[in-house]
């Protein structure tokens, strides 16, 4: 991550900055009786409010007791299915991994600055891997954890920070080994920007929802929801 967004990052930390939030709410249009706190003069920085909670009840999950059902992890209006182009030995600069999941199933969630910044499991399994790697090359900074889940075999989540994003943050919990995560359970956030997440399937382990790859297909830009349908096992 080049000093420059690092920069930026510290600087919506600072009480100055939230001056910011109110004309930010206002442009995007942003219905904080989703959130809590839903008065933004009580969130301390800007960067408080960018890491906002949603208020309980507001995103339920889907099938939350159905292990075999996965779930929409972040909040955004670009979601994809795998390009033709795209490469998990690349992103994680791993060529095992890569094999692993190779010809697999992949959900892309691009996030926009006025999106929920704070993401999920999308399924019920234990952890068997965190890495975080440094984002000098690419300008990104890839964090990836991967649980292993009885219904869908090895799944391999990967937080991407972007062009001035301070930080990805997983909570700490989720960065050990044998760690049982929920589907639904909030597993860490994003700190200033726009950012991704790739989440990425064995072959053959999952049916993505029709709707999703019509909309993929087509170059659709929807709202996604977090705890909304991704899809079922496939085993």
């Amino acid at each position: 991550m080049n000093n420059k967004n690092l920069e930026k990052g510290r600087d919506e930390g600072t009480p100055a900055s939230k001056a910011q939030i109110k004309g930010f709410v206002e442009m995007y249009g942003i219905n904080m009786d989703d959130f809590e706190p839903s008065d933004i003069s009580e969130y301390k920085t800007f960067e408080d409010f960018f890491t906002r909670k949603h208020k309980p009840g507001t995103r339920p999950i889907h099938a939350k007791d159905d292990a075999s059902k996965a779930v929409r992890v972040a909040e955004s209006k670009r979601l994809w299915i795998k390009g033709s182009d795209f490469s998990i030995a690349a992103l994680v600069m791993d060529t095992k991994l890569g094999k692993q999941f190779a010809d697999g199933a992949v959900a892309s969630f691009r996030l926009s600055p006025q999106d929920y910044h704070r993401y999920h499991s999308p399924v019920t399994g234990k952890l068997k891997l965190f890495r975080s790697m440094p984002g000098d090359y690419y300008d990104v900074d890839p964090v990836a954890l991967r649980s292993r889940t009885e219904e869908f075999g090895d799944v391999l989540f990967v937080a991407i920070g972007s062009t001035q994003v301070g930080s990805v943050q997983f909570h700490e919990k989720y960065q050990k080994e044998g760690t049982e995560v929920t589907k639904g359970d909030e597993i860490g956030f994003f700190q200033f920007g726009g950012s991704s997440i790739i989440v990425a399937f064995e072959p053959g382990r999952v049916k993505f929802d029709p709707d999703l790859l019509k909309w993929s297909k087509q170059e659709v830009q929807v709202s996604v929801e977090v705890g909304m349908s991704l899809g079922s096992s496939a085993k």
